[in-house]
This record gives structure tokens, C-alpha cells and sequence, in this order.
């Protein structure tokens, strides 16, 4: 477990180096992807779908507002064509990552960990709890990024990967544009409410997995 914790810390620091620089500099904050998405819509508003698949597919490379931006999908494009375009953005963000970290990632690897061993239990380790990080890794920042790499790194079966990710994307997604297909600046508690309860029910899903897998390693 060790080899697997160490890499996946390697890669969060990484995405925090990004979400650092992407603050300090602005790049995308929560403002600039309304305002963004208010200017497709005044220039042709089919334009937003495409806005909102390209903004989270950046996802994988800047820090992009993820859950403010499926509401704004939500309520720019209402319900379901919003949640389709932020599915489709996300899909391609986690897979990039995927893809990139399953035939380049063996060599970062190689020098992170030089035991062939420790290299073989990460693998083992990834395989055994990944599932679950997938499918809850909405909950942490960061995490959607990781694991994607992670299974990559892990060449994981790419089928595998995507069903996890959708089981654990999908009903996310699927609430936070509603939401937003509901909420408007004058009534934003639609939104707010969807957001708390949507942290609140993956951290839950995280507390039983730990609650667990403590259990299984004590029997």
C-alpha cells in the first residue's frame, strides 16, 4: 500500500502546484466561466455546449471550478442537455489523463520507485482499492485527476476504468446540473443545497469504505 500512497501524493502535489499557479493567476475562476458562458450564449448559445465540454475537459490541465461549472451547465442549458455536455467535458478530461499517464507514466514511475517489487504491489494495491477511489473521488479535490492516472499508470482495462467513473460521475453530474436547471441569481438554494448534499453523501461513501477496509485488515 505504501508504493501506491506514495505515488498517488507525488501526482496530488503535482495538481496542487496547478490549482496554485491557476489562483494566483486567475485563469479560470468561477466569475470568468459565467462570464464566459454568458458570452457564448449572446454570440449563438448552442456555442455553451461546446464551452462547457472544453472548460472541464481543461480540467485535466488547469484547475477549472468543476462543480460550479456543471451548475452553470445546468442552468445555462437545462436539464439534461447540461449534464450531457458536462459528462462529455469530464469523460474527455479523465481520459486524457488516463491515456497520457498509461504510455508515459511507466517512466516517471521507474524513478519514484526503483524496486520492481514495490513497483508490482502498487499495481496490486490500485487494483484492489481503485474501485472505490473512482467512484468516490469526487468528494476530494484533486482526486478525479489522481485516480485517472493512477489507472493509467496501473493499466488498469480501459472498460474497467470507465465504468467506475461513470458509476461514481454520473449521479454527480446528473444532480449538479439539475440544480442549476433550477437555481437562478435570484434563487441560488437549489445549487447550494445540491452542493453540500453532494459533498455530504461522497464523504459519508469515503468514512464507510475507511470504516471498512479497517475492519478487513484487523480480521
Amino acid at each position: 500500500m505504501k508504493p501506491l500512497l506514495k505515488i498517488m501524493a507525488a501526482l496530488t502535489i503535482i495538481f496542487i502546484a496547478i490549482f496554485l499557479l491557476g489562483q494566483v493567476f486567475g485563469f479560470l475562476t468561477v466569475d470568468k466561466v459565467r462570464i464566459l458562458l454568458e458570452t457564448a450564449q449572446r454570440i449563438d448559445p448552442t456555442y455553451i455546449f461546446a464551452a462547457v465540454v472544453i472548460l472541464l475537459l481543461l480540467d485535466i490541465i488547469l484547475s477549472v471550478p468543476t462543480l460550479a461549472t456543471i451548475l452553470l451547465a445546468g442552468f445555462f442549458l437545462g436539464f439534461p442537455l447540461g449534464a450531457a455536455a458536462a459528462l462529455v467535458g469530464l469523460t474527455l478530461a479523465m481520459l486524457t489523463g488516463y491515456a497520457i499517464s498509461r504510455k508515459y507514466g511507466d517512466r516517471a514511475i521507474s524513478l519514484l520507485i526503483k524496486n520492481e517489487t514495490e513497483r508490482a504491489e502498487m499495481t496490486a494495491s490500485f487494483a484492489h482499492n481503485g474501485p472505490a477511489m473512482i467512484m468516490l473521488a469526487r468528494a476530494i479535490p484533486m482526486a478525479p485527476e489522481v485516480t485517472a492516472c493512477m489507472a493509467g499508470v496501473t493499466h488498469m482495462p480501459l472498460m474497467r476504468y470507465i465504468i467506475f467513473f461513470t458509476l461514481g460521475t454520473l449521479p454527480y453530474v446528473a444532480i449538479a446540473a439539475y440544480a442549476g436547471s433550477i437555481s437562478s441569481p435570484s434563487d441560488p438554494k437549489p445549487a447550494i443545497f445540491a452542493g453540500l448534499g453532494l459533498y455530504a453523501a461522497l464523504w459519508i461513501g469515503w468514512y464507510i469504505y475507511q470504516h471498512r477496509q479497517k475492519n478487513r485488515q484487523s480480521a
